[in-house]
């Protein structure tokens, strides 16, 4: 009997520690009110927004566009799918290159963000 009520005791210390622990979290989303990080949405280079069309964007929207719009052309290297073969349009922000590293994305667009 000693072991159910103690037992009892601790789903309830449990059921509050979760609940302080989420209306803390939420608390605190709500006292920012802005997106910050690569969430935030900043100004870009005018080929960037040419591409994008849109003059401000957030760096996970924008990866987002580029991504899609690679898929949609099918612009991934067939035999090598960590490859990028670059049209006319994508050589306008990654510096004119003809191929890139899926993980050179990132690195190649952040030059297009401004610094604040």
């Amino acid at each position: 009997m000693a072991w159910a009520m103690s037992r009892q005791g601790h789903r309830v210390l449990m059921a509050a520690a979760t609940g302080t622990g989420t209306a803390t979290a939420t608390a605190t989303a709500a006292k920012r009110g802005r997106p910050a990080g690569i969430l935030k949405v900043v100004p870009v280079s005018p080929s960037l927004g040419e591409f994008l069309g849109v003059s401000q964007v957030s760096r996970t929207e924008a990866v987002k566009k580029v991504w899609e719009y690679i898929k949609q052309n099918n612009l991934q290297n067939p035999s090598n799918k960590k490859q990028i073969l670059c049209d006319a349009k994508l050589k306008t922000i990654f510096n004119g290159k003809d191929q890139v590293g899926f993980l050179e994305i990132a690195k190649l667009m952040s030059q297009h963000f401004t610094k604040s």
